[in-house]
């Protein structure tokens, strides 16, 4: 009889526990990105032994071999670095300022990135989605907005429409959301500002993450995605949250996949072909971030509520 209780009490226990888990993998998604923050492995296999076009080892520089290869479509799986890549490149054709359609579509790649990593991590680019949906979404209604008031002067809109939509880059969002009041310094809104600033600190967090993620250190020894994507973290976001979401936030850093899967993720067959990709989206992401960091500032908008 004792025997049987004890059994009893250990599956209740345990049920608990597997509850209590969810529950804070459930709130960390909710929270990632509010107040400052606060499909999957078996498709990122396929396609391991196709690499991109690389030149085969010879006496040639590191610099010629960074820019001697073509990124191109890693088969059988949903997230694509070249992708990733274009977007990126593509966000910062203007001078000085970032287009907003290129950008979230970089964000779009990169919420296939984090789901690729499972689960845990992908509960955290649903928030993320929210945001880029918010966005888009004040888009569409400013460029509905802006159309309707031009209807009645046909004579203009052609000469006018594609110049006016307050939401074709970062410098213009900014400027039509200051100049209707849209921006609340004090309260927390759904503007368009403070949703790229929440997006702008996560990109902060994933470009560290990569950076390290391609470095080799000279020990030869390499530290695992977990611990680096944890110190990328620790030195980003988690300045931003609270004690309970850096708390969940290691929940789900403990269940991110080893180096290997990386490799397999952008088609590299060690950790030298890694590096090289890895460097030339952190280098364009770089930029984007710059960019929008610049723009962000001169509008004193860094601290939004």
């Amino acid at each position: 009889m004792r025997s049987g209780l004890n059994v009893v009490l250990s599956m209740g226990v345990k049920r608990r526990a597997a509850a209590a888990i969810l529950v804070v993998l459930l709130l960390l998604g909710s929270l990632w990105l509010h107040g400052s923050l606060g499909n999957h492995w078996d498709s990122c296999f396929k396609g391991y032994n196709q690499w991109n076009k690389l030149p085969q080892k010879s006496n040639s520089s590191k610099a010629d071999d960074e820019t001697a290869f073509v990124l191109t479509r890693c088969p059988g799986q949903n997230f694509q670095v070249s992708l990733l890549l274009s977007h990126l490149l593509a966000a910062t054709v203007l001078d000085s300022d970032v287009l907003l359609q290129p950008y979230l579509s970089s964000w779009d790649e990169l919420v296939k990135f984090m789901d690729s990593l499972g689960p845990m991590v992908g509960l955290i680019s649903k928030e993320i989605e929210s945001k880029t949906t918010i966005i888009r979404q004040l888009a569409l209604l400013s460029g509905e907005s802006r159309e309707a008031e031009l209807s009645s002067n046909v004579d203009v809109i052609k000469s006018v429409k594609t110049h006016t939509d307050g939401y074709h880059s970062v410098r213009s969002m900014i400027s039509v959301e200051m100049s209707q009041g849209l921006v609340d310094f004090h309260h927390q809104t759904d503007s368009g500002c403070r949703t790229i600033l929440r997006l702008h600190r996560a990109l902060l967090w994933l470009k560290l993450f990569l950076q390290k993620l391609a470095e080799t250190p000279e020990s030869g020894r390499l530290r695992s995605p977990s611990e680096l994507c944890r110190e990328a973290y620790q030195g980003t976001l988690a300045m931003h949250h609270t004690w309970f979401v850096r708390r969940a936030a290691e929940v789900a850093f403990i269940a991110m996949p080893e180096r290997g899967f990386f490799f397999r993720l952008v088609c590299a067959q060690n950790q030298e072909r890694l590096s090289l990709v890895l460097n030339r989206v952190v280098k364009a992401i770089g930029e984007v971030y710059d960019r929008t960091q610049l723009a962000l500032e001169e509008n004193g908008m860094l601290d939004l509520p």
